[in-house]
């Protein structure tokens, strides 16, 4: 028996991310430019594939020349031919939708693989069946043939994206092990230029200068893998102050790296919530106030804090694997330190992503259940804004420059920890993920929640999204629980197998759950049970009494800590903080271990999103699919219908010249 964690239920829910009211808002204009951007970001999407796996590709166009030949309702015919059940033909189309929304056969969140819930033979005689393979049996078979093994393969290296023999990556050949990636690291760090292979994209129909010299820049950087150039548009990007229709694309997040340094390429087109801004604007406005809340000294947060762009937007493209609900960008630490960055919370992708049936909520109490029901949403919009601005925004890097020169008072400021004068910082062109490396990722999206649970606790904040006191304090009760809910549903993402965490952001969350129990005095209890059904279940319950008091004083220390190593590149302390906290056994107070065991027996699979495509036709026309696996499968179908062939055989030839390295 497989470990069902591997499939894809047939239950999964799809949503379809609704921008219709704001995208006939915009003007003529703007609709070419959001249609040109989005183009851009797909066909850079797919480059994706490539990073996920050495196999996904290959998978990717063969569903294409499936679904191209034949839309789902019509290869079903061919399905039932071929002997699959109804069930059996749903979990194919389960699968399909899976690898487009994830743009690979793991998932973006979590790095766990999922394979067809069918047998191969079935697969193979729908393959057979269907009118792509009748047109073109040599290549149909040639295709099945390059990736059938791996796509039902769950051999333990195969079974997550992991460094060495911890996994399968595509950002390093596969005889690479960590010391590998720390050498190659050393390398890049000692080069003043550093220059990639990327795709190259040219765009039109800008709305300012801003938007032109950003578009360039990106042009640049794509022709000739210039870093600085994409660096250069980012520049310009944060320049463009609250744009109707907001971008950003490029390499950006380093989550999928197993060394922590390489970004992800993503793209996103998304149109403005007027609404919900106008609520983010009164935080953005008291930012100033509210950084010198935060627990740390004043020597360890930024010189001068320079006011984001904090924005409200409902996405129509969101390339990439996957759509978060919120971001803080650019992630080039030099940029942000000193010239500034923007806010995106994500207002469609937050209305159906965290909607939830009671019967469904997991490991709470019933009036639990009923309370965070109606407040999860808002209490989850006002912790986005805080993660995002204050959290990300927040917090300084000491650094000596290539010419010896210090941004901070080397003699005088002191580590509010131990009362010595500091001894480490940033050297030369060392940044804080190449510094941290297999950390960066999870430890900053700690810190970043942590800021969230702290700022959360100031009345002046809900004050800002909500009129009534009873209101915000059940705000604030709902953010807590929720963390440390999330917190215990984070170990779906923990391997026992290689003792590593295979999302940022779920490890994130079980630290600041284990530094919440490690508060003690009752604030959360967390009880292994047993459910109605006779299966192992578990309780989380938290005193709300004692979150003004015993959570706040918790968060404070830790959060201070956290701050401290980073501003100094503390590594070695960081390590053995973060790491202490990320360990999962079956000693100690809580067995961990078993209860990962009841998290996966209980889960509930992460939602998919189907996104709209647009087209010229005279004006350009918004193409909305329905919220199912067939309704997302046809969208990326038509996607790329006016040059799918040449498209598809730039992939596989792409792939084809990587394959040596995954030997």
């Amino acid at each position: 028996m497989v470990d069902s964690q591997y499939f894809l239920p047939n239950d999964i829910g799809i949503s379809a991310l609704d921008c219709t009211e704001a995208f006939r808002l915009l003007s003529p204009r703007e609709k070419l430019y959001a249609h040109y951007l989005s183009r851009s970001a797909w066909y850079g999407g797919l480059a994706v594939l490539l990073q996920t796996s050495p196999e996904s590709a290959s998978i990717f166009v063969l569903l294409q020349r499936l679904f191209r030949k034949q839309p789902a309702a019509q290869l079903e015919s061919m399905a039932t031919a071929a002997g699959l059940s109804p069930e059996e033909y749903q979990a194919f189309l389960v699968y399909a939708a899976g690898l487009y929304a994830n743009m690979g056969n793991y998932k973006s969140f979590g790095d766990t693989k999922f394979i067809p819930n069918l047998p191969k033979e079935k697969l193979k005689a729908l393959v057979w069946q269907s009118q792509a393979f009748q047109d073109s049996p040599s290549e149909m078979e040639a295709l099945w043939d390059s990736c059938s093994t791996l796509l039902f393969s769950l051999e333990d290296q195969q079974k997550q994206l992991g460094l060495g023999d911890k996994g399968v990556t595509t950002y390093f050949s596969g005889n690479c092990c960590l010391e590998d990636a720390e050498l190659a690291q050393k390398f890049l760090d000692s080069k003043v230029c550093i220059q990639v292979c990327l795709m190259s994209v040219l765009l039109n129909h800008a709305a300012n200068e801003n938007q032109k010299r950003m578009l360039e820049e990106y042009a640049q950087s794509f022709t000739f893998g210039s870093i600085e150039a994409h660096k250069e548009g980012s520049r310009f990007w944060i320049k463009d102050k609250g744009p109707i229709v907001e971008s950003y694309i490029g390499f950006i997040e380093s989550y999928r790296d197993p060394f922590g340094s390489r970004g992800e390429f993503e793209g996103f087109v998304a149109v403005v919530n007027k609404a919900m801004s106008e609520r983010f604007a009164k935080l953005v406005s008291s930012a100033e106030v509210l950084l010198p809340e935060l627990p740390w000294p004043k020597d360890f947060e930024k010189d001068r804090f320079l006011l984001p762009d904090f924005t409200s937007l409902d996405v129509l493209t969101f390339a990439g694997s996957g759509i978060p609900a919120g971001i803080n960008i650019p992630n080039y630490d030099d940029i942000r330190q000193s010239e500034g960055f923007k806010n995106v919370s994500l207002g469609n992708v937050l209305a159906v992503a965290y909607a939830t049936q009671k019967d469904k909520l997991t490991f709470l109490d019933e009036e639990d259940k009923d309370m965070y029901i109606k407040w999860k949403g808002p209490s989850f919009e006002v912790q986005v804004g805080l993660h995002e601005l204050l959290g990300h925004g927040s917090g300084k890097l000491f650094v000596q420059d290539e010419k010896g020169n210090f941004n901070f008072e080397q003699d005088n400021v002191r580590n509010p920890e131990t009362g010595e004068q500091i001894t480490t910082w940033y050297k030369g062109n060392e940044t804080w993920d190449s510094k941290f490396s297999t950390i960066s990722c999870s430890y900053e999206e700690c810190r970043a929640e942590c800021v969230g649970l702290y700022l959360c606790l100031n009345k002046h904040v809900l004050r800002y999204f909500y009129a009534s006191d009873e209101d915000a304090k059940e705000v604030v009760y709902i953010n807590w629980l929720n963390m440390v809910r999330a917190g215990l549903l984070g170990l779906e993402f923990f391997t026992p197998e290689s003792k590593s965490w295979r999302q940022a952001h779920m490890q994130a969350r079980f630290v600041i759950l284990r530094v919440l129990l490690e508060a003690g005095e009752g604030l959360v209890n967390l009880k292994e049970s047993t459910g109605k059904d006779g299966r192992p279940d578990a309780l989380i319950t938290l005193d709300r009494s004692k979150v003004h008091t015993v959570g706040k004083a918790a968060i404070e220390r830790f959060l201070c800590k956290l701050q401290v190593i980073k501003s100094t590149a503390d590594v070695e302390g960081g390590r053995a903080l973060y790491e202490g906290y990320s360990a999962v056994s079956d000693t100690g107070s809580h067995n961990f271990l078993r209860l990962r065991e009841t998290v996966l027996l209980r889960k509930e699979a992460r939602k998919m999103f189907v996104q709209a495509n647009t087209r010229v036709k005279g004006h350009v026309e918004l193409v909305e699919y329905e919220g199912s696996a067939a309704g997302l499968i046809r969208s990326f179908t038509e996607r790329f219908a006016d040059d799918a062939e040449e498209v598809e055989a730039h992939l596989l030839e792409l792939n084809k010249r990587d394959a040596p390295c995954w030997c």
